[in-house]
């Protein structure tokens, strides 16, 4: 088999994965020969997606909203029913509410917890009795250096950021006996629109820079585990 097919036969659901980070790693794993079904909550994001990846009967996409427990449910026997089983859960979704904690709103704090740390444990919750089933398997958290490198008014996000961290390293013991290997992936600045951040800047990380990281974690041999990658500009503007 072409070494670049190493995903053949398998199956990945990437939340968050119609756009940015989340649409470039599941342009990779298809690549590479898997298949995936992607999440989102904008159903014009997601048609859009699936048109472009152009990969027919390889890729679906279902708008669910990882906040929800009975969407990700949904999500995961849509996936377990399109393809046979699931192998590979990215947890990609997240937002950003960058906003002094004085002058944020409840639902403001709710909305990134909610997002970005409870709805990987939901994910994650409802996919390891299938990773289990198939005898192991992959699930890696995109996470952030604001997890550990906190800044104003990033109190919400760091907070969300630095729990799933901690999540993901306790997480990873919990399930390696399962051959379940969970890694994450802290991203420095990305070009994105994410959090309404700019866009193209040309000494920022692109989504496929992100992307590569996970392909590389995904092709690794079952006897490693990478279980923590930081990744980061090369050359970001001085300070001062």
């Amino acid at each position: 088999m072409d070494d670049r097919q190493f995903l053949e036969g398998r199956v990945a659901i990437v939340t968050g994965g119609s756009r940015g980070i989340g649409y470039a790693i599941t342009e990779q794993i298809l690549a590479h020969g898997g298949r995936a079904l992607v999440t989102g909550t904008n159903e014009a994001h997601l048609a859009s997606a699936v048109v472009r990846l152009g990969a027919p009967g390889r890729v679906e996409a279902l708008r669910a909203d990882v906040r929800v427990p009975a969407d990700v449910e949904r999500m995961v026997e849509r996936a377990a029913a399109a393809f046979g089983g699931i192998d590979i859960l990215v947890n990609n979704a997240g937002v950003g509410r960058f906003v002094h904690a004085a002058d944020m709103t409840l639902a403001q704090w709710h909305e990134v917890i909610d997002t970005n740390l409870n709805g990987v444990f939901y994910c994650c919750h409802a996919v390891i009795p299938h990773l289990r089933t198939r005898g192991g398997g992959w699930i890696v958290n995109v996470s952030s250096l604001a997890g550990k490198n906190a800044f104003v008014g990033g109190s919400a996000y760091c907070a969300s950021k630095s729990g799933l961290n901690a999540f993901s390293e306790a997480l990873m013991q919990e399930v390696r006996h399962d051959g379940i290997r969970v890694s994450y992936v802290m991203p420095g600045s990305v070009a994105t629109e994410f959090g309404g951040a700019p866009g193209e800047e040309p000494w920022k990380l692109t989504a496929g820079d992100v992307a590569q990281v996970v392909i590389d974690l995904l092709a690794h041999d079952r006897r490693s585990l990478p279980s923590r990658v930081e990744i980061r500009p090369s050359r970001p503007p001085r300070k001062g």
